[in-house]
């Protein structure tokens, strides 16, 4: 029995850390903007992967790096 309160404590304290772990009333739309959040952020950390998307859109590095700040601002559906 500890060791089930032991586990669910663990996760409890994991999602109150961090927001994309989600919980039991994480909505589907919640879920899926933290997924792309998280993975703009991604794009932007790795150099390679934006000169990547600035030579596939012939733009600059700098305006890939603006368009994917900037595009990650969702409305509730």
């Amino acid at each position: 029995m500890t060791d089930r309160y032991n586990i669910h404590s663990q996760l409890e304290h994991l999602q109150s850390k961090y927001v994309g772990t989600g919980h039991a009333d994480t909505s589907k739309w919640e879920w899926l903007v933290n997924q792309h959040q998280d993975s703009y952020c991604s794009y932007m950390g790795h150099f390679d992967l934006l000169n990547y998307f600035s030579v596939a859109e012939n733009e600059s590095k700098a305006r890939v790096r603006f368009n994917l700040i900037l595009w990650p601002t969702f409305g509730q559906p």
